[in-house]
């Protein structure tokens, strides 16, 4: 097979976020109790429902709402997102460094609301180096539905089976596949690097 193209996910692929980077402080020595709360209050599908365009404080007031116990945490989510991200990983980021200098189109797929897409944007520099980024936010659609991933092959003048997509969860691995793309599971920069001399692709 043939990789011409390499398509990167963001989030705990190419940037470092995670709001227990900003929700720990309010569970201190006690990180069941946290698990419990970020599986109650702050799920992972009512953050999908923010990155398929549901506006923040729409989102946050409705959590609220359905979850009073936890209305004041929930509450602090806008103000405390950018805490959740720590900015770069630094061993992904050398790939696409290395990457870009081998010649080979980098684009990015993502799961990211707008409204925190910016300040993502501001503090990221990785992110100048693809080509394009799909953010679905922007198109109010979301991994892993199929919709995505033929609008990114249109946008990107993409050939999917020359294309190799890289996400941390197995779920959007799995659709990429079936859209047609070569894809892989990140774990870690380590592995990432295997997977691509498997599929052939030489870092500068």
């Amino acid at each position: 097979m043939t990789i011409d193209v390499l398509l990167f996910d963001l989030g705990k692929v190419v940037l470092d976020w995670d709001p227990r980077y900003f929700y720990r402080r309010f569970f201190t020595d006690d990180d069941a109790a946290l698990e419990r709360f970020l599986a109650d209050a702050v799920p992972a599908e009512w953050i999908l429902a923010m990155d398929r365009g549901e506006p923040l404080t729409e989102a946050i007031a409705r959590r609220q709402r359905e979850v009073p116990a936890h209305a004041r945490l929930i509450g602090l989510w806008r103000e405390g997102w950018p805490q959740m991200l720590r900015g770069e990983l630094a061993d992904t980021v050398a790939i696409v460094e290395a990457l870009e200098r081998a010649g080979y189109p980098l684009y990015a797929l993502t799961n990211f609301a707008t409204e925190t897409w910016a300040i993502a944007r501001a503090c990221c520099p990785v992110l100048g180096r693809f080509r394009d980024i799909v953010v679905s936010g922007a198109i109010g659609i979301v991994k892993p539905e199929a919709q995505i991933y033929a609008h990114t092959i249109e946008r990107f003048d993409l050939d999917p089976a020359r294309t190799l997509f890289i996400d941390d969860l197995a779920i959007n691995v799995a659709a990429a596949r079936a859209a047609g793309f070569e894809a892989v599971q990140f774990t870690d920069a380590a592995r990432l690097r295997v997977d691509l001399e498997f599929y052939g692709v030489a870092l500068a």
